[in-house]
C-alpha cells in the first residue's frame, strides 16, 4: 500500500472502557502493521489512566505473539476520572512526549472516542479509534468487535436452556446484555428461536407481551424462550417474570441472566478477522494522515468516520427488516 509522508515515528496503541472479545487480535494487529511499516510502538497499560501514570512499555512483533485467540485485552482497561479534567489530560500529554509518541490508535467504545477526540483538540496527537464493544451501538460502522462473539454466547447458552425448558415444559426469561442497544438481544432471539424479543428500541408493552405468550400455549408450543435486553423498557427478565407469574399460574417460569460470560472467551473468527483489518487499517489511516477519526467497515469495506460524525449521541440504529423478520418467526 502505498502511504503519503508523514512525521510518525511512534504510535501509542491502548484499550479502554468496557472489554470485548477480539481486542488482542486489534492490538497484535495494530502492533504488528506499525512495525511492517517501520514505526516504534508502545503499549499503554490501563488505558488512559495508564498515559497518565506513565505506565507505557515498548512492543515488539514477538510481545504480542499467542494472544489472538484470547479474550480480553493483555493491555488492561480502567476508568480515568482523571483524564476527565484538563489536568490529567495535560500530564498525559506530557507522559506521551517523554516517550516521543506522536500519534495513537485507541481500542474501545464512546468514552474512549469521546477522550480522544478532546486530547486532539487540545494536543494535536493524531489518533484513530478501533470500534470494540460487544453492543455494536457504535454509528459509522456496520459491526464492533466483540459483537458476534458476545452473540455466539448468547445463542449457545440459549440453546442449553431450551433443552431444560423443552424437559418441563417452562417459560424462561433470559437477560442479555444490551443497556441502550437491542443488538444482542435481537440476533441472539431469532438464532435462539425466541418468542418474544425485548429490546431498548422497541416500545412493546407488558400486556402485549402477555398476548404473545397465551397464543405460544394455545398453539401447544412446548417451550417458551423470552430474550431480554438488559436495558428493556418495561423491565428487566426478573421484573417481567414476577409480573407474568402475578398473572396467571399457568407457566412455570424460570430466569437466566447471562451477565458478564457474554464479555469473555475466545473470539470468533469474524470477530479476529475484523479485529485484524481494523488494526492494520488503523495505522494505515494515521500513516495516510487520518488524525481525529474511526475506522469502521462499511458493506465489508475499510471506511474512515471524523469523531464529530459519530459523536453526539448517535448510535448504529437497529436493523428494522430483522424485527419484521423475529415477529413472523415468534408464532
Amino acid at each position: 500500500m502505498d502511504l503519503k509522508e508523514t512525521k510518525i515515528s511512534k504510535i501509542g496503541v491502548f484499550t479502554s472502557g468496557g472489554d470485548a472479545p477480539g481486542m488482542n487480535a486489534a492490538i497484535r494487529a495494530a502492533v504488528r502493521a506499525s512495525i511492517y511499516y517501520q514505526k516504534e510502538v508502545f503499549g499503554i497499560i490501563h488505558g488512559y489512566e495508564g498515559m497518565i501514570k506513565d505506565e507505557i512499555v515498548k512492543l515488539g512483533a514477538r510481545s504480542v505473539g499467542n494472544i489472538l485467540q484470547r479474550g480480553g485485552t493483555i493491555l488492561k482497561s480502567a476508568r480515568s476520572d482523571g483524564f476527565r479534567q484538563k489536568e490529567g489530560r495535560q500530564k498525559a500529554f506530557e507522559t506521551l512526549k517523554k516517550h516521543g509518541i506522536d500519534a495513537l490508535v485507541g481500542i474501545g467504545g464512546d468514552g474512549t472516542f469521546t477522550g480522544l477526540h478532546h486530547f486532539y483538540e487540545e494536543f494535536g496527537i493524531p489518533s484513530v479509534c478501533i470500534p470494540g464493544t460487544i453492543d455494536n451501538d457504535i454509528s459509522g460502522t456496520d459491526y464492533t468487535i466483540g459483537f458476534d462473539t458476545a452473540t455466539n454466547t448468547a445463542v449457545e447458552a440459549i440453546d442449553k436452556i431450551r433443552d431444560t425448558a423443552l424437559s418441563h415444559n417452562r417459560l424462561f426469561f433470559i437477560e442479555v446484555m444490551g443497556r441502550h442497544s437491542g443488538y444482542i438481544g435481537l440476533n441472539s432471539g431469532i438464532a435462539g428461536g425466541a418468542v418474544a424479543i425485548i429490546i431498548p428500541e422497541e416500545n412493546l408493552s407488558f400486556d402485549e407481551l402477555y398476548s404473545l405468550l397465551e397464543q405460544s400455549g394455545k398453539t401447544s408450543k412446548k417451550s417458551s424462550l423470552v430474550v431480554v435486553a438488559e436495558g428493556s423498557k418495561i423491565g428487566g427478565a426478573n421484573d417481567l417474570a414476577r409480573m407474568v407469574a402475578e398473572r396467571s399460574n399457568y407457566f412455570d417460569i424460570k430466569v437466566t441472566i447471562l451477565g458478564h460470560l457474554q464479555r469473555g472467551g475466545a473470539p470468533t473468527y469474524f470477530d479476529r478477522v475484523l479485529a485484524s483489518r481494523m488494526g492494520v487499517s488503523a495505522v494505515e489511516g494515521l500513516l495516510n494522515g487520518e488524525k481525529d477519526s474511526m475506522v469502521g467497515i462499511y458493506n465489508n469495506k475499510i471506511v474512515f468516520n471524523p469523531f464529530a460524525s459519530i459523536m453526539n449521541g448517535q448510535h448504529h440504529e437497529i436493523d428494522q427488516e430483522l424485527l419484521r423478520l423475529a415477529k413472523i418467526l415468534s408464532i
